[in-house]
């Protein structure tokens, strides 16, 4: 299931790590006009963490000739000291070009949404703190709505021994929730164990990471909000996050070639980083391909991969980021 006797050979691009980001970035989600949002300093899952500061949010242009992330400026009434920002969606209102900002939010390892405005050029003013019984562990959001959103849970159950008994006994008992101010319930279950959640760009599917599952499960969005399932595409390997490419609708994902490695942590011996790349997801026939792999000694745990004009930026659950030329 964690695939741990899995060896990944290296298959680099022309890359750089990104300035200012030393503890991951484990969401990255970019605009289509260029703007990129980080989420950093995630502690989770008893994973290795290097820093004993507070998570922080990044802003960068992926526009400029050498993109650079700055830290965002929270106002409001949100406790950053105990602040973990996990997953993390925008949303651009049509209405007019307002951009909100969804972070999935674990202060003491809770479970909760933090919805933000984002004022340029780097303020992210607290509106919002979302929590609810549905949404006991949440992992990752999608955002369609300024107050509305799909979340993953990524265990059956708040209690965390009881979660792990079925994921290992193979219990499909997971759900995607849809959440607005006047509903909140199972949009979707059946799922292993939910991680990363994204949209196409014509708004009408969702795709989810079933990340022990190794698959990407697609569903269309219905009436009423529900995802009717419609099939499963094997990557192969345990994959978080899910980007898509707002011109070409591929998705990119960022993901962990053998899960041993990442929950045993040895620097000697340390978790690699890899990405795939989905094209014609829709089709009968999607192509998967592998588009960078590194065994942790250039990057360690990669969760996400975010394409934008020729670049790709890799995030992290713990370790750094990289931006690399596709072209």
């Amino acid at each position: 299931m964690c695939l741990a006797s899995r060896e990944l050979p290296v298959k680099h691009l022309n890359c750089h790590y990104l300035k200012n980001i030393e503890y991951g970035a484990e969401d990255i989600t970019v605009l289509r006009d260029g703007l990129a949002f980080l989420s950093t300093g995630l502690k989770i899952f008893n994973m290795p963490s290097f820093s004993d500061e507070p998570g922080k949010m990044y802003v960068m242009d992926m526009l400029h000739p050498r993109p650079t992330p700055v830290q965002l400026q929270i106002k409001g009434e949100l406790d950053l000291s105990s602040f973990n920002p996990h997953g993390i969606s925008a949303y651009v209102d049509e209405a007019d070009d307002s951009v909100y900002l969804f972070v999935v939010n674990h202060p003491q390892q809770k479970s909760q949404v933090e919805i933000f405005h984002f004022v340029p050029e780097n303020t992210l003013v607290h509106l919002k703190t979302i929590t609810h019984p549905l949404l006991h562990s949440v992992n990752d959001v999608v955002a369609v709505g300024v107050e509305s959103f799909y979340a993953t849970n990524h265990q059956a159950f708040a209690n965390d021994v009881l979660s792990a008994a079925t994921t290992l006994l193979g219990f499909s008992w997971c759900d995607v929730i849809y959440y607005s101010p006047n509903e909140v319930r199972a949009a979707a279950d059946g799922i292993l164990s939910p991680n990363g959640i994204n949209i196409s760009p014509d708004k009408r599917y969702i795709y989810v990471s079933n990340i022990m599952g190794h698959a990407i499960n697609v569903y269309e969005r219905k009436e009423e909000e529900q995802l009717q399932y419609l099939k499963a595409v094997a990557v192969g390997s345990l994959c978080d996050n899910i980007e898509v490419d707002h011109r070409t609708g591929d998705l990119w994902l960022g993901c962990h070639p053998n899960g041993k490695k990442l929950v045993m942590f040895d620097p000697e011996d340390p978790p690699g980083s890899e990405v795939i790349r989905i094209k014609n997801i829709h089709s009968d026939q999607p192509v998967v391909s592998q588009e960078y792999a590194d065994n942790g000694h250039v990057l360690m745990a990669s969760t996400v991969a975010a394409p934008y004009e020729g670049k790709l930026l890799i995030g992290t659950v713990f370790h750094k980021a990289l931006c690399c030329n596709l072209k």
